[in-house]
């Protein structure tokens, strides 16, 4: 998997094309903060903005989308904005109803790609059925789910019309998900990672950092590097001006496959985030 530019991007099994890379907006509270690091991305020539219901700022990305597409003299299109309904809202009618409100808060026409936020027991499939109908009414250009196991998409699957073209989960050198990123490949669903650079915990490891060294680059550049060259779409959060233009510099560099094959034995299946098949919320 060799990409070239920021605005290189995967084609899922649907058609539509999503970026390689995207700005992450987890825990940036509403606020002058949030609206420039989403301008800044935009400014840089990140295409893909990625937020959910939970988050408590679609109306900040909303609005600094919409300003950040006017001072960089693009077009809505040439944006792919991702959100997330939110586990006390799955369900057919409440999810439907949970889109409406992220697209008012976002004070878009539509969202790119809709995702289920967490595998919520006895809950996603009413869930499913519901972006089912948001994609046939061509309300959204792409669905998918978060954080969902392979029983989850198994389950998922065994009664869903439309497959997910996108599973988002936690994905670093710490968690390299190999049966999940197995499963998804065999069935043509986009992998996507969150929390790539596990909240920072991996910028001074040492093996990335002689790497780093060589290339003469910084830790989380290797990494997401490295979840591309895995063929994983990526979302780093930053929300200064500096890091965000940092965290797109990846394509002057390529990681050998001795290289990918070191980082990959970093796993130990360490999670910063919750269980997927153990979580109460």
């Amino acid at each position: 998997m060799v990409n070239n530019h920021l605005q290189d991007t995967t084609t899922l099994y649907n058609g539509v094309k999503m970026p390689w890379l995207g700005l992450g907006v987890f825990k940036v509270e509403e606020g002058p903060e949030l609206v420039n690091a989403v301008k800044f991305a935009i400014k840089h020539g990140y295409r893909s903005i990625d937020t959910a219901a939970i988050y408590g700022n679609e109306e900040g990305v909303g609005r600094a989308i919409i300003e950040g597409i006017r001072e960089a003299g693009i077009t809505r299109e040439d944006l792919f904005v991702t959100s997330k309904v939110w586990n006390s809202d799955l369900g057919y009618e409440e999810t439907l109803k949970a889109y409406e409100i992220s697209l008012q808060k976002l004070g878009l026409d539509y969202i790119d790609l809709y995702l289920i936020h967490w595998p919520v027991e006895g809950k996603y499939k009413e869930a499913w059925r519901a972006l089912e109908t948001l994609y046939k009414e061509g309300r959204v250009k792409a669905i998918g789910v978060s954080n969902f196991q392979v029983h989850h998409l198994e389950n998922l699957m065994t009664n869903a019309e439309i497959k997910p073209m996108i599973n988002q989960v936690e994905y670093h050198p710490r968690l390299t998900q190999e049966e999940v990123r197995t499963f998804c490949k065999e069935h043509g669903i986009q992998l996507e990672a969150w929390s790539p650079l596990m909240q920072g915990q991996l910028l001074d490891q040492p093996i990335i950092q002689d790497i780093a060294n060589k290339y003469n680059k910084s830790t989380a550049q290797v990494i997401l590097r490295w979840d591309l060259q895995n063929g994983v779409v990526t979302i780093p959060k930053s929300t200064k001006e500096h890091r965000i233009i940092e965290n797109a510099d990846l394509f002057d560099f390529e990681l050998t496959k001795a290289e990918m094959d070191q980082l990959n034995k970093l796993n130990q299946n360490l999670r910063v985030g919750p269980d997927p098949d153990n979580f109460d919320f």
